[in-house]
Parts: C-alpha cells; sequence; structure tokens
C-alpha cells in the first residue's frame, strides 16, 4: 500500500520528499523493520553494552540462587529450578527500561528531529526500537539459560518447553517495551525514564511469584501476587520448563501482553508526535 495523503510545504527544499500523513500498513512494517536494523547494527557497534547483557545475569543467577537459596527452600539446587524461569522474567523484564531510556537519548540528541522530515510512518521510529530491543532480550534469555545450565538447571521440558518459554517472555516484553516507549516519551530526561521505569517495574516484578510462591506471602499481598501479569508469564513459563499446568497462565500471558498493546502502543505514538 502506498501513502493516502502527504504534506508539502512552500518554505522546504525542493529536494526533500513529501512527509507523509499518513501510510498504508505495509508501508509502516517496512518502515520499520529498515529502523530496525539501524537498532540491531547499533548494538552491534557497542560492544560495551553486549557485554553488560552477558554479565547481568550472571550477576542475578549467583545473588539468588547462592545468597537466598538455602534460606529460601533448605538448599540452593532446590530453589535454583524454580528461580530461573522467574530470573529469565526479571532479567527481560527489566532491559525493557532501555527502550524509554534509548528512546529519550535519541529524542535530546535530536535525531527524531531528522526521521520527522524524512517520508516515513510516524510510529515507524517507535517500532524500529522496540523490535531492535528484542534481540537484546533474546541474548539476554540465552545468558541467563546458559549459567543456569552451567550450575546444573535441567529443565524437564526440554528444548521445545524452553524454546517456547522464551518466545512467551519475549512477546511479554514487546507489550513492555510500549509502556517503556510511552514514559520514555513523557519523561524529560532519560535519568528521569529510568527513575519512573524503576518505580513501575520493580513491584511487577518483585510482587510475583518470580522468587516466592504468592501462598508464602502475607494474606493480604498473596491475592495481588497471584493476579500479577508478572506471576502469570512466570508460572507459564515454570509448566513450561519444568512441567506442570501451562494452559491457564499462558492464556492470561496472552490477554495481558495484547491489553498493554492495545493501551501503551498508541499512547507510545501519541507521546511521540506531541514530544517531538
Amino acid at each position: 500500500m502506498s501513502a493516502v495523503t502527504t504534506r508539502s510545504s512552500a518554505s522546504s527544499p525542493e529536494n526533500v520528499p513529501p512527509v507523509p500523513d499518513r501510510v498504508g500498513l505495509s508501508v509502516t512494517v517496512r518502515n520499520g523493520l529498515q529502523l530496525t536494523w539501524r537498532s540491531i547494527v547499533k548494538l552491534r557497534t557497542n560492544p560495551e553494552e553486549v557485554l553488560g547483557l552477558m554479565l547481568q545475569p550472571i550477576m542475578f543467577v549467583t545473588l539468588f540462587v547462592f545468597v537466598f537459596g538455602q534460606a529460601m527452600m533448605g538448599d540452593w539446587q532446590t530453589y535454583r529450578d524454580f528461580l530461573m524461569p522467574g530470573i529469565i522474567a526479571q532479567s527481560v523484564i527489566f532491559a525493557t527500561m532501555g527502550t524509554g531510556f534509548t528512546l529519550s537519548q535519541d529524542v535530546e540528541k535530536g535525531i527524531f528531529d531528522r526521521f520527522r522530515s524524512l517520508p516515513i510512518a510516524r510510529s515507524a521510529p517507535l517500532i524500529g526500537a522496540v523490535l531492535g530491543d528484542l534481540v537484546r532480550y533474546a541474548i539476554t534469555v540465552v545468558m541467563v539459560l546458559l549459567v543456569g545450565l552451567a550450575i546444573g538447571f535441567r529443565p524437564d521440558g526440554g528444548a521445545v518447553g524452553v524454546v517456547v518459554a522464551g518466545a512467551l517472555i519475549l512477546v511479554f516484553a514487546f507489550a513492555l517495551c510500549w509502556m517503556s516507549a510511552f514514559v520514555g516519551m513523557l519523561a524529560r530526561t532519560p535519568m528521569a525514564v529510568q527513575s519512573f521505569a524503576m518505580i513501575l517495574l520493580f513491584p511487577l516484578t518483585f510482587g510475583s511469584s518470580a522468587f516466592v510462591a504468592p501462598d508464602d506471602m502475607p494474606g493480604w499481598l498473596a491475592p495481588i501476587a497471584a493476579n500479577n501479569p508478572v506471576t502469570h508469564v512466570v508460572d507459564a513459563m515454570r509448566g513450561l520448563m519444568l512441567g506442570g499446568d501451562v494452559t491457564g497462565p499462558v492464556t492470561w500471558t496472552l490477554v495481558w501482553a495484547f491489553v498493554i498493546t492495545a493501551v501503551f502502543f498508541p499512547l507510545a505514538v501519541w507521546a511521540y508526535r506531541r514530544r517531538t
């Protein structure tokens, strides 16, 4: 599909193409994938970021398994098996903060002013940033699994269960990226984005079944944790990786991902247009 309408200005240079107000779905997808490649290339040329994606999972797994494992379940091996799906989910969910942070940095540097002058879909820069970040999250999932395997984690669900669980957390992370992008477009500085994102994501993650079963929490907190969207995704991953019920948790995870995307995707695009 091609552009429906275009906006031009008499004061614009003749060699600058008109900027479309509305474009079709195929054009939006193509523009988004083009900017996704830009995001991936940035990762390839920034080895320090890749190193951070590799070291953070090692730190999280080591601290939680060996520091808290004995106290939580009597031996660290039992807690390791319970914890691994939660650690994967936590690592990826925390990584979604980077979407809003990076977008805010790009706005400050003026990169989005250039995007605004190009004949591309208005949502393409956001789509490119989010899809590019999914590559980072996939690296995080692989690194956490490798660390877990190194300390003896052996998922009963086999390779299929692990792959499906990894895909499920990436779908959920895709939804959270739009919330992060919305915050990134509203907050005035990258540091403010990080502060707001931590306020949102810490209660979601630590108030879930990622580290402690809801039944072991105080009475007032248990029902909140049981209905936390992060609890649904972690329970789904445990079922897929270790065995157990998956139908309910997977269904709820997909519902939450759809609702979060449906709410925050248009909000992120609106905030982006308003900001730029």
